[in-house]
């Protein structure tokens, strides 16, 4: 009988927080069963009564608050957030949604508490996927098109997520979604090209320096696949994510995407069946499997197959839940006494603190992008301003939102503000009023008016005109006004009015394509119709036209304000990309409308993107930008507007003109596509870093510590900036780089630091940058690392990337870069320096990578320049034919314009069976030239070899 004088802690050890993490950890896994173990790899974890353990779930949403548990504080968008470049205020904003986790964590409310574990304490946030598009569907979650600017808000953020507790964790971050995730349509089946120097400069980058820092606890693995690779079994989890994590003394958890593990099969076709395609996620990395939803029975079912048959073991089950223990204990789950968050209470959510902070990160995000001298607006002359636009009146959630407490629109925020100076503001949304009447049976369809609003690409959406509820599909065929929010992952509340020959109009869903009918029987309308000839026709009846009512508001103001933009659920959204950057054509027109009656016009761009102003900003005296910004939007607006204060930000992404003819949405290589700031060539609308001011600032007397550092050195880069105007205001001092005739393509700048600075007016601050000498680094293909090339080199001091105010000359020393040889040396095809017609592919489905042309029909063309072929009598590749094409499969190898080697791919068979061929050169070379390599037909080539006399083959 054990004394009842013995602890719990001599009982269980791993109950014991004397104990390193490691041995309690070892102790509490040698307690579970095999049985035990194994369903914990589930995103819902059992409970075990008998070692005390409750269930355990990972995930909760966090990206800008506290989402899917009610009502909790709603912070901006993340690409607002991004708008902020406030590293600071990020880390509090993360803080602040934490402290809420914390509270939902403890205080569950009913409606999410029966037949759950714990709400989780592990958030699902930040997302680091780069802003390359910006026609991406979630454009919203992510930062910022820089990976610089990127990984220091999300290393902010999960510092902000984590608390600064020596021991425990507030919350354990998780890094989304891990990698080159930039495109929705198709987005399990797509696969983002990614060659070397794109991987590592440019999609790594913005996860690197997060991990290495210690900041994370986790990453998820994204949706698509990489050089036709399923991220969730990629190499890149281990090769580079724990790679980069250990040195912190922490291992990552890794966790899938929402039905990734099931997509190995089932739309990706990459394994056979399902145990053998949980098996390879577990070996490749994944520790946690998000699957069919609180049903663990199937996913521990097939990885309990994959142990049968040998194709996973217990070591690498073990594995996945030994991390899933190590975060557990860090979030003090097993130290409920010890827990320095325990205190936390349901007063936390929304409490005044968290609302204020709202507000500032709010205003915070608001870009100033065009002003010519109407903004600020003067409350004691403009004392009458219409407020107009869709979005005027009224706050949008996006999928990752929590419930809006409470919603202060612009409209609402003007009114207050405007009011305290006795003037007032008109409310005008500029939606047609309609009625549709059937033409079969004469009743009104849903039996009232509705207010109609164009989000582009002729969708739009029904408001009841008196119940102010949307027309929504229900089972996907009745009509029913009933929706308050649009917030559901089947948005089934847009319709296409479409015109018929008569006059009438026909009723189309865009979530199921079909048409409103009259049923002969009893009169309903249902949406049934499979074709327009089956449509019911009705009477469409302008009750009050939008336009005409803006214009009239517009004459009879001081100033107008519009407010037009996207729906987060609407026309671009998660599992859906935009076709264009363009304004709605119906919100265009109303702006232009506004515009010729009332030249005081500003415009305010509520989006999650980019979108393409070109009219606006060649017409319009003023144009702003805000993500959509929370519950405190309303307020931020207007003091923004009103001058109460500063606009403070800055892009986080370029916004490219109307005409700019974009890059596939696919092209993720932003070398050669000119994807961003970094390598796009025609002038952008706005620039990425681009924000405007109510005052003045002056940048003054840069400086280096040293103008000549060799490739390990470092430098001090100082200078002056001063406020120059009338008003207090923030700048964001933006430090680029530039290299000088490289001998690569190099981007036309590359940030490499940046700060925030708020000045009185008169006040000027010195301001230093520490610039390693790596910031100057680029992937050298030659030698699969970074290296700094010895030469010269640009610093340059800007507002934007397209807003140059200072630059000094730097210069890197050291030997020259010797000519890549490519005789006795394997080397990777993936390795070259520019290409055309290409695409890069899986080698075998564990790691590597190949080459093969986009198009069987037509060659892809790989070029290494500055290469030694001296010697070279012979040239061998490794290659891979599926099967017998249409046409013959060959490569050749060119020196220039000469011929080496031309060789005929044999057939292998399937895609990961290589064979290696060869052929002798056409004739002996000398010295360094451009080595051109071209595929022809449907060829897979891994690597070649040169070789010498006596040694190929």
């Amino acid at each position: 009988m054990t004394s009842p004088s013995v602890s719990a802690a001599e009982l269980h050890p791993f109950r014991d927080p004397a104990l390193p993490l490691r041995k309690r950890v070892d102790d509490l896994l040698g307690r579970l069963t095999p049985e035990e173990r194994i369903a914990m790899l589930h995103q819902y974890a059992p409970a075990l009564p008998r070692l005390g353990l409750a269930a355990f779930r990972t995930g909760s949403e966090a990206l800008h608050g506290v989402s899917w548990l009610g009502e909790a504080t709603v912070f901006p968008q993340a690409v607002g957030l991004g708008a902020s470049w406030d590293g600071e205020l990020l880390r509090r904003v993360a803080e602040a949604v934490s402290v809420e986790l914390r509270a939902f964590h403890h205080h569950r409310p009913p409606a999410v508490a029966a037949g759950r574990g714990p709400n989780s304490l592990q958030a699902w946030a930040p997302v680091l996927n780069l802003l390359r598009d910006p026609r991406w569907g979630r454009n919203e979650e992510g930062y910022s098109e820089d990976p610089v600017h990127t990984a220091r808000l999300g290393e902010a953020y999960c510092r902000g997520l984590a608390g600064d507790h020596p021991t425990y964790l507030r919350s354990a971050p998780v890094l989304k979604h891990f990698l080159a995730y930039n495109n929705e349509d198709d987005r399990c089946t797509t696969s983002s090209g990614l060659r070397p120097r794109v991987l590592q400069e440019y999609d790594l980058a913005a996860f690197r320096p997060v991990v290495a820092s210690g900041a994370a606890t986790g990453a998820m693995a994204a949706y698509n696949l990489v050089n036709g690779r399923p991220c969730h079994v990629s190499p890149l989890i281990e090769d580079e994510l724990r790679r980069w994590a250990r040195p912190t003394g922490y291992e990552l958890f890794v966790v899938s995407d929402a039905e990734a593990p099931s997509n190995l099969v089932d739309p990706e076709h990459y394994f056979e069946d399902h145990a053998e395609g949980h098996a390879a996620a577990l070996k490749a990395g994944i520790d946690s499997f998000t699957d069919h939803g609180e049903d663990s029975e199937t996913v521990v079912r097939r990885l309990g197959e994959a142990l049968e048959r040998g194709l996973i073991d217990q070591d690498d089950i073990d594995l996945a839940v030994r991390r899933q223990l190590e975060v557990r204990f860090r979030l003090g789950e097993f130290d409920p006494e010890l827990d320095p968050y325990a205190a936390i209470g349901p007063d936390a959510v929304n409490c005044a603190e968290h609302r204020e902070l709202a507000r500032r990160a709010a205003t915070e995000s608001v870009v100033l992008l065009k002003n010519d001298g109407l903004l600020p607006l003067d409350a004691t002359r403009a004392q009458r301003i219409a407020v107009i636009g869709p979005l005027s009146d009224t706050l949008c959630e996006d999928w990752y939102s929590g419930t809006l407490p409470y919603r202060v629109t612009i409209a609402d925020g003007l009114t207050v503000a405007l009011g305290a100076h006795g003037g007032e503001v008109v409310r005008v949304e500029g939606n047609d009023q309609i009625t549709l009447r059937s033409r079969t049976t004469g009743e009104l369809l849903g039996g009232a008016a509705f207010d109609v609003t164009d989000w582009g690409r002729a969708m739009l959406t029904l408001r009841d005109a008196d119940t102010g509820r949307y027309l929504c599909l229900k089972d996907d065929a009745t009509l029913v006004a009933d929706t308050q929010v649009i917030k559901s992952w089947f948005v089934q509340e847009t319709f296409h009015l479409e015109p018929a020959e008569d006059g009438a109009v026909l009723v189309r869903s865009v979530f199921t394509g079909r048409y409103a009918a009259v049923d002969p029987a009893d009169g309903r309308v249902t949406v049934t119709a499979e074709n327009a000839e089956d449509a019911e026709r009705f009477q469409r009846d302008l009750l009050r036209d939008g336009t005409a009512e803006a214009r009239a508001a517009a004459e009879d103001a001081d100033a107008a304000v519009v407010v037009l933009g996207n729906h987060p659920l609407v026309n671009g959204r998660e599992t859906e990309d935009r076709v264009d950057i363009a304004l709605p054509a119906g919100q265009e027109a109303l702006l232009r409308a506004v515009a010729a009656i009332r030249p005081q016009t500003a415009l305010v761009v509520m989006s999650s993107y980019p979108y393409a102003v070109d009219w606006a900003d060649a017409h319009l005296p003023a144009v702003l930008w805000t993500s959509h910004g929370g519950q405190e939007t309303g307020n931020a607006l207007a003091a923004v507007l009103l001058g109460d204060a500063e606009p403070a930000g800055r892009l986080p992404q370029t916004w490219y003109r109307g005409d700019d003819p974009l890059p596939a949405p696919l092209d993720y290589d932003i070398i050669k596509a000119g994807w961003t700031y970094q390598y796009h060539e025609a002038a952008p609308l706005y620039p990425f870093g681009h924000g405007l001011s109510y005052t003045e600032f002056t940048h003054s007397d840069l400086r280096l510590s040293e103008t000549s550092i060799d490739r390990d050195g470092a430098l001090d880069a100082t200078l002056t900036l001063a406020n120059t105007g009338q008003r207090t205001g923030s700048e964001v001092v933006q430090l680029y780089v530039r290299a000088l005739d490289a001998r690569y393509r190099a981007p036309r700048l590359r940030l490499a630091d940046f700060a925030k600075v708020r000045l009185e007016p008169g006040e000027s601050r010195e301001l230093a940058f520490h610039l390693p000498a790596d910031r100057l680094a680029h992937w050298d293909v030659a030698t699969g690392a970074f290296t700094v090339d010895p030469g010269g080199y640009e610093i340059v001091v800007a507002r934007s990337a397209e807003h140059t105010v200072l630059t000094a000359p730097l210069t890197v020393t050291g030997p020259a870069p010797q000519p890549r040889s490519l005789v006795e040396h394997r080397i990777l095809a993936v390795d070259y320096d520019d290409h055309a017609d290409s695409t890069v592919v899986d080698a075998t489905r564990t790691d590597g990578d190949a080459v093969t042309p986009a198009d069987a029909a037509q060659p892809a063309v790989l070029l290494f320049r500055g290469v030694d072929l001296s010697d070279a009598v012979r040239v061998e590749a490794e290659t891979a034919r599926e099967g017998v094409g249409t046409g013959e499969a060959r490569l050749e190898f060119r020196a220039g314009d000469r011929l080496l080697a031309k060789i005929d791919v044999p057939v292998t068979g399937h895609r990961y069976r290589w064979t290696t061929v060869g052929a002798e050169l056409a004739a002996p070379l000398v010295g360094v030239h451009d080595l051109v390599l071209a595929l022809h037909g449907g060829v897979r080539l891994a690597a070649f070899r040169f070789g010498v006399a006596g040694t190929a083959g």
